[in-house]
């Protein structure tokens, strides 16, 4: 017998309201962006989605650059999916997106209608899919119209290739006037993808409020820090970490002492609530009451163990607000 999924995926998890839609999503996310390309072993990118779903997390969330190399990691979510998950579709949230590198040439990268129309295209045959819930457009473009980009999400929509759509990285003025434009057009903005953490606040700067105005959900990415805010680094910086192999997400001149004093002390606090920091770290981007769901990354089940646990102690008092405050001083 294949995969079956646990009976009781749906008695643990919450699940929150998105937006203005009737579509609700789970407090937790899953994202396939750095462990389900090429370079990983399709059975353990297996073995987290299906574990992923056990825990009622019913939103995969992937881009057309996902891997590594860009493609991969839809493809091989399509193989899984086909293989393992076509029974229950209809109880997943696939979101895909396109906005940066995929091919050579004038027309792999950026917002055209050109690229985006392709993008979606390939991205739904890697998949297998003949649609996909929510379909982003991934960065905003300095060169072409917003008004032509949003036309071409509006688009995808009504070719039924997409349920829903949602803008990633966009600031909060930019936000605005697409979210403005896609009500124009009859197709709203379902979701905004912004950086958000502890250590990255920039979507308090004026992004959060638009969202709540407009009646736009919100999903977080990059919760941890790129792994900041784990215990990961409360010694240094491990030989083996994503800080010392150089990569471009994370690198070592980010894990100053001044920083790492900062996650000890974080770290003090979450273990005084009877959690870890990873866990604290996403119960206070999930505070906010238009975050719709935070989205994570795992390389192994128990980190998504982890994540959903966290539902079992994510409020705070305002007395920890405040003490979080202190502790993170010029990191707002």
């Amino acid at each position: 017998m294949g995969y079956q999924p646990d009976k009781n995926r749906y008695t643990t998890m919450e699940y929150r309201r998105c937006g203005q839609s009737g579509l609700r999503l789970p407090a937790i996310s899953l994202g396939l962006w750095h462990n389900f390309g090429d370079t990983t072993l399709i059975e353990n990118s297996r073995q987290l989605l299906q574990r992923a779903f056990d825990l009622g997390i019913t939103h995969f969330d992937l881009a057309n650059n996902y891997g590594p190399p860009p493609g991969s990691a839809e493809r091989n979510f399509g193989r899984i999916l086909q293989e393992d998950f076509l029974p229950w579709r209809d109880e997943l949230i696939v979101s895909t997106k396109a906005g940066y590198t995929m091919w050579e040439g004038p027309y792999g990268d950026w917002g055209s209608r050109k690229y985006l129309l392709a993008s979606l295209d390939q991205s739904l045959k890697r998949m297998g899919l003949e649609y996909v819930d929510i379909f982003y457009h991934h960065r905003p473009d300095p060169h072409t119209p917003l008004l032509e980009t949003m036309k071409a999400l509006d688009h995808v929509v009504r070719q039924g290739k997409a349920l829903y759509v949602g803008l990633s990285n966009y600031p909060a003025v930019l936000a605005r006037q697409a979210i403005d434009i896609l009500n124009d057009l009859g197709t709203p903005c379902l979701i905004h993808q912004p950086k958000y953490s502890l250590f990255e606040r920039a979507p308090e700067a004026g992004l959060l409020e638009v969202l709540q105005e407009k009646g736009v959900g919100c999903i977080p990415f990059s919760p941890l820090a790129g792994g900041q805010l784990t215990n990961r680094y409360l010694n240094g910086i491990p030989a083996d970490s994503r800080a010392a192999s150089g990569s471009q997400f994370l690198n070592p001149d980010q894990i100053t002492e001044e920083k790492l004093e900062k996650v000890r002390k974080l770290n003090a606090m979450a273990e005084a609530r009877g959690q870890k920091l990873s866990q604290m770290a996403l119960a206070w981007v999930l505070r906010h009451e238009n975050v719709t769901s935070v989205l994570i990354g795992a390389s192994k089940a128990a980190q998504i163990d982890d994540a959903v646990g966290m539902l079992e102690n994510r409020h705070f008092s305002a007395e920890e607000l405040d003490r979080i405050e202190e502790i993170l001083g010029s990191s707002k």
